[in-house]
C-alpha cells in the first residue's frame, strides 16, 4: 500500500524573491511548510549570499522542473577589485589585496566584451556540484582541491552599469572605500557569475570576488513575478476567520500555473478517447503541424501529460500529469 503524503495537494509555481543569507534548499522547506505542500522542489541553486529569482515547484509541477533547470538567466552583480577570497565572494577569508590599475571606461567595456560568447568555465570548489555523492563546498571547507572538469557556457551580454576603479593600498582596507564594476550578465545554465568576477579581476590584473549577487530573471520568470518570504509569511499570518487556519484559498492565488514554465513546447487538444489512451500510455495518432522536442496535452483546458513524437510521428505520453 503506498504510503500517503503528508500536507496538501497544491500544484503550481511560486516565484520567490530568495533573501540573502540563507541556502536555496532552507528557502524552499520555508515555502514549503508555509503552503503545508505534499511536495516541493526548486529550479537551481543560488548562493547564501544572493537573492533574487528562485522558481520553487509545489506538486504536479516538480514533473516540470528539470525543464527550467535549462532556462538562460540574467544577474545583476557587484564584483569587488583589488580582493581575492577564498569563496569567490564576500563571505570568504581574503586570500590577496592588490591596488587596481587605471583604466578608461572604453578600455573597461571592451575587456568586459571579450568574456562574452561560448566558452569553457571551470566551476568553483565552493560550489553544489557534487563529486562522490557529496558537494564539492564540503570539500573545499577541509582544504580539499578536487580536480573540476571545465564545462560549456555562454555569457550571452555583459553591460556594464556602474563602476569606480579608484584603489588606493589604504582604501583596501575599507571595504565602503573599495573599487567595484556593477555588471549585468544574461548568460546560459550552469555559469557561474563567481567565475566570472574572479577571471574579470584577474584580467583586469587585481583580482576580484562578488560583494552583491541578485538573480533577476530566470526564463520564463522575472523579478515582477517575485514574492518575498516576508510577503508569504504575512499571507499566512492572515487567517481565515471561520476556522482561525491560514488562508490557503489567497495563498494559492500566488502560484503560477504549471504549464506557464513549459510555453515553449505546442498545445494540444485532446477527445475522450485520446485521453484514454494517453492515460493507459498508449500512442495515439495525432500527427502534430509543429515540430517540437515535446508536446502539451490538454482535456478540457486541464494540462493532463507531456508528450513526444515516437518513429510514426505520432504523440506518445512522457510524462502523466494532473491525473
Amino acid at each position: 500500500m503506498a504510503r500517503k503524503r503528508k500536507g496538501r495537494p497544491v500544484n503550481g509555481i511560486l516565484v520567490l524573491d530568495k533573501p540573502a543569507g540563507i541556502t536555496s534548499n532552507k528557502a524552499l522547506q520555508k515555502v514549503k511548510h508555509l503552503f503545508q505542500a505534499q511536495k516541493a522542489g526548486h529550479t537551481g541553486s543560488l548562493d547564501p549570499l544572493a537573492t533574487g529569482v528562485l522558481p520553487i515547484c509545489l506538486g504536479e509541477a516538480t514533473k516540470v522542473s528539470h525543464y527550467l533547470l535549462d532556462a538562460n538567466k540574467s544577474y545583476r552583480a557587484k564584483c569587488a577589485l583589488g580582493t581575492v577570497t577564498t569563496t569567490g565572494d564576500s563571505d570568504g577569508d581574503i586570500l590577496d589585496q592588490s591596488p587596481v590599475p587605471e583604466l578608461s571606461k572604453n578600455q573597461l567595456l571592451e575587456l568586459l566584451s571579450s568574456f562574452e560568447g561560448a566558452q569553457e568555465q571551470t566551476p568553483p570548489m565552493f560550489s553544489a556540484l557534487k563529486h562522490n555523492g557529496r558537494p564539492l563546498y564540503e570539500y573545499a571547507r577541509k582544504g580539499i582541491e578536487i580536480e573540476r572538469k571545465s564545462r560549456p557556457v555562454t555569457i550571452f551580454n555583459i553591460t556594464l552599469l556602474d563602476y569606480d576603479l579608484k584603489n588606493t593600498a589604504a582604501e583596501l582596507q575599507s571595504s565602503n572605500m573599495q573599487a567595484f564594476i556593477e555588471i549585468e550578465v544574461k548568460c546560459s545554465k550552469g555559469t557561474y557569475i563567481r567565475t566570472l568576477c574572479e577571471d574579470i579581476g584577474k584580467k583586469i590584473g587585481c583580482g576580484a570576488h562578488i560583494s552583491a549577487l541578485r538573480r533577476i530573471d530566470s526564463e520564463p520568470f522575472s523579478l515582477s513575478q517575485a514574492i518575498t518570504l516576508e510577503q508569504l509569511l504575512s499571507q499566512f499570518n492572515s487567517t481565515d476567520d471561520t476556522d482561525n487556519k491560514p488562508d490557503f484559498k489567497t495563498m494559492d492565488q500566488l502560484l503560477l500555473p504549471t504549464d506557464f514554465a513549459i510555453q515553449q513546447f505546442p498545445a494540444i487538444d485532446l477527445n475522450a478517447g485520446q485521453l484514454d489512451k494517453i492515460q493507459h500510455g498508449i500512442t495515439i495518432d495525432v500527427q502534430p503541424d509543429i515540430n517540437s522536442s515535446d508536446y502539451r496535452l490538454y482535456y478540457k483546458k486541464t494540462l493532463i501529460a507531456l508528450a513526444v513524437l515516437d518513429d510514426n510521428s505520432h504523440l506518445k505520453p512522457k510524462r502523466l500529469l494532473f491525473l
